[in-house]
């Protein structure tokens, strides 16, 4: 079986679904179903995509008569491969193949999105769909979702959970000292929380909990935002600099990869919010990383976390402030809680999450 598998998302500051499609361009051709796989980023093919995350290929303008060049040789190289494409779309010279919807925010909560964001699913989405035969979501509770929006037979739809990567483990303190000193934080003295800082994740209503802890807790336990910039934030970063001002909140900005495992493992606590997911990644890595979790009580998250994570109503601030300071204070939940979240979190892998994957292809190929 030829793949050729679609990398636009994979860039030097990737997101959760930059990640997934790192690896499986890292892991896919390993299958020994697979007998060649390459990959396409916008009419280019890209021999590294592990060199996307260095910002080491080039990608200079292009004249017009080279685009439509490069677009006739990629339709023309595409058309006995199956092609996946991880980030929502097939690319425009592919006929078919196989996509992954990871959610659909877009669709029902377009308040929360760039323009740009909603123009381009407005122009693809429904294209994608009506070429792709098999499509693959994140998680059983995104499935019926998908089926249910888009009235796909359940046939077409395939769940295949995400992984963690093995880097995300219990660390003790000597293991993550550079790291803390690099952000000037201490081990096990203060809650995490990792996303890009926009609407649904709810950073407004976490802070607003936050504030209502006693103040020797939010002092001795601040909290840590890390996460791209996002969009559609003002009024929730006005809260998160004021709180940032009184001390007990800081905002790290996007972190690298390379120092997310040490950030998770020295933290007391993860919290994780957000009203919408198609899966979750961060409380995921958090809990193989040996932290106690809260997360919403919405969408898929309940499914993930697996009966691991504490569950919360994010816009009911008194009981999810509550909820956070049982999570710092209350040693034996917090026992269990790390127990479970690691017999969880092992379920997960990049290992299957691939191999299931290429399942999928299967189906698509014996058609």
């Amino acid at each position: 079986m030829r793949i050729v598998l679609c990398v636009e998302a994979i860039t030097v500051r990737p997101t959760g679904i930059g990640r997934y499609s790192l690896e499986l361009a890292k892991r896919v051709g390993f299958d020994p179903r697979i007998c060649e796989a390459s990959f396409l980023r916008q009419s280019r093919w890209i021999a590294d995509p592990t060199a996307l995350i260095e910002g080491e290929v080039e990608t200079r303008r292009r004249r017009k008569w080279r685009r439509r060049f490069d677009a006739f040789m990629t339709r023309r190289a595409i058309r006995s491969a199956l092609v996946h494409g991880p980030n929502y779309f097939l690319p425009d010279q592919a006929d078919t193949g196989v996509v992954t919807i990871h959610d659909l925010s877009v669709f029902k909560y377009p308040e929360t999105h760039p323009t740009e964001r909603l123009q381009d699913f407005d122009r693809r989405f429904s294209r994608t769909l009506a070429r792709a035969p098999q499509v693959i979501t994140d998680s059983k509770t995104m499935r019926g979702e998908i089926i249910a929006f888009s009235g796909l037979p359940p046939e077409r739809v395939s769940v295949v959970n995400l992984g963690v990567s093995d880097e995300f483990t219990p660390h003790l303190s000597d293991v993550c000292s550079s790291t803390l000193k690099k952000y000037g934080l201490t081990y096990a003295r203060y809650a995490l929380s990792v996303a890009a800082f926009e609407p649904r994740k709810k950073f407004l209503e976490l802070v607003a909990a936050y504030r209502l802890l006693p103040l020797h807790i939010r002092l001795r336990y601040p909290l840590v935002i890390a996460g791209g910039a996002g969009w559609c934030n003002e009024r929730a970063f006005e809260e998160v600099s004021r709180a940032q001002a009184e001390g007990w909140v800081r905002m790290l900005g996007y972190v690298p990869e390379a120092d997310l495992p040490y950030l998770y493992a020295a933290s007391s606590l993860f919290l994780y919010p957000s009203i919408y997911e198609g899966f979750g990644l961060p409380p995921i890595e958090a809990m193989a990383s040996g932290v106690p979790a809260i997360v919403s009580d919405r969408s898929c998250l309940s499914e993930v976390t697996g009966g691991a994570a504490l569950q919360v109503d994010p816009d009911d601030i008194e009981k999810f402030s509550v909820a956070i300071e049982r999570g710092l204070t209350d040693d034996l939940w917090r026992t269990k809680a790390i127990e479970a979240g690691l017999r969880v979190a092992k379920s997960y892998s990049w290992k299957r999450c691939v191999k299931e994957t290429v399942d999928v292809y299967q189906i698509f190929w014996n058609r």
